[in-house]
């Protein structure tokens, strides 16, 4: 694996969000810069601030936020990246992803992107199961997007089934596959 490949992680709102922490930290660890763009929703889950302590690095947010320096964000940050990384991945980004839908930061660089585009659903069993969720995913693997299945598991309802975020050594490990 070649040093300073740069992978931009992508969070939305899932329970599940407290893991890309953890995440962020592996990365690293495997010699991998890391830039957190975050969705609005999972803002409400966490702070911008605690990615900027972990990665190190300015965590985005909004299209329009104020920027230091001219630049059209989603296309440096699409550009900038070896590695598109989205983890959590809810039915909700993964449907817009599906349908081509640019409308916050996220989709935008995803949109953008020359990069593999590698996905990690976490959400409830049903929403994985839904059969609307199924075919977004292999409309998107046809289309030579990656994912990491989800596991069974705790979910957040109370109940077990599939739906939760993959171990985060399995999400380490598919990453530093695809940069190999």
């Amino acid at each position: 694996m070649r040093k300073n490949k740069e992978i931009v992680l992508g969070v939305t709102a899932s329970v599940a969000v407290y893991k890309a922490c953890e995440l962020v930290r592996r990365l690293q660890d495997n010699g991998f810069g890391v830039t957190v763009v975050m969705t609005e929703d999972a803002r409400k889950f966490i702070q911008p601030r605690l990615f900027e302590a972990v990665s190190r690095n300015r965590a985005y947010c909004g299209m329009f936020e104020e920027t230091v320096e001219w630049d059209i964000e989603h296309v440096s940050l699409a550009r900038k990246a070896d590695l598109v990384l989205i983890a959590p991945a809810t039915a909700n980004i993964i449907a817009k992803i599906a349908a081509g839908i640019c409308d916050d930061l996220l989709t935008c660089v995803v949109c953008a992107t020359e990069a593999p585009v590698l996905i990690c659903p976490a959400m409830n069993d049903r929403m994985f199961l839904n059969r609307i969720t199924q075919a977004n995913i292999q409309k998107l693997e046809k289309f030579g997007y990656r994912f990491v299945q989800p596991r069974k598991g705790n979910l957040a309802c109370g109940k077990a089934g599939i739906g939760c975020l993959a171990e985060v050594d399995a999400i380490v490990k598919e990453a530093r596959r695809l940069l190999g």
